[in-house]
């Protein structure tokens, strides 16, 4: 077999614009999904118990059930009850809702894993509970689950390659395309393959420095 990678220039654009589509999307997903678990923990820990059951129920509904099957559902199942989406938002949606379940699994154990006695100074300082949330826990919990949490937006990431299943013009479709035109196969899977290598490295370096930043850099050492 004799590789040629020259039939690739001509498709050149469309590689770019579905690397543009994978990371814009990627990037609405993780801080999305990152908010929604930080949130979805605290009405977890402090929440009704009916409030608590309902999330209980949608994070095992979501880590256990396939993320394609949960992309279908909500792009061709959603329209029978009267919600279109475009298949942009679908895919958005389904990537969000998906980090978000398996964030607030990740996220409770960091919380979990806090020293009792911090919650108790915490009110002998007078914090309230959401001064407490944000000062004395988040800080320290995503500390302990930095590596876990970058891993899963990773994960997350490179799951986003089905979405080009419902018609998203992302990197995988962008090859599939390019393979059904000039029949190269190999050049255009083994090009998006490293592409998305590309993207898992450099989202591992930038959630390292992001980790510098904002949480002191204790975790860095284990990413």
């Amino acid at each position: 077999m004799t590789l040629d990678f020259s039939t690739l220039l001509p498709y050149t654009d469309e590689l770019v614009m579905g690397l543009l589509v994978t990371v814009m999307i990627t990037v609405a997903a993780t801080l999305l999904g990152i908010a929604a678990a930080c949130a979805l923990v605290w009405f977890k820990l402090n929440g009704a118990t009916p409030l608590r059951v309902m999330i209980q129920t949608y994070i095992e509904l979501l880590r256990n059930t396939p993320f394609i099957v949960q992309l279908f559902f909500i792009f061709f199942g959603l329209p029978a009850l009267g919600v279109t989406l475009a298949a942009w938002q679908a895919a958005l949606i389904a990537m969000t809702l998906n980090l978000a379940a398996y964030s607030t699994e990740i996220l409770r154990a960091g919380v979990e894993a806090i020293p009792r006695g911090q919650f108790e100074a915490a009110r002998v300082l007078g914090l309230s509970r959401r001064q407490t949330w944000r000062h004395v826990v988040l800080v320290p919990a995503m500390r302990n689950i930095y590596p876990a949490l970058t891993n899963q937006c990773i994960i997350v990431m490179l799951g986003s390659a089905v979405i080009s299943q419902i018609s998203v013009n992302d990197l995988t479709w962008v090859a599939n395309f390019i393979a059904s035109r000039n029949f190269r196969n190999f050049e255009a899977y083994l090009v998006v393959t490293l592409i998305y290598l590309a993207l898992a490295v450099g989202m591992r370096q930038l959630f390292r420095l992001a980790g510098w930043y904002w949480l002191g850099g204790r975790q860095g050492r284990a990413l």
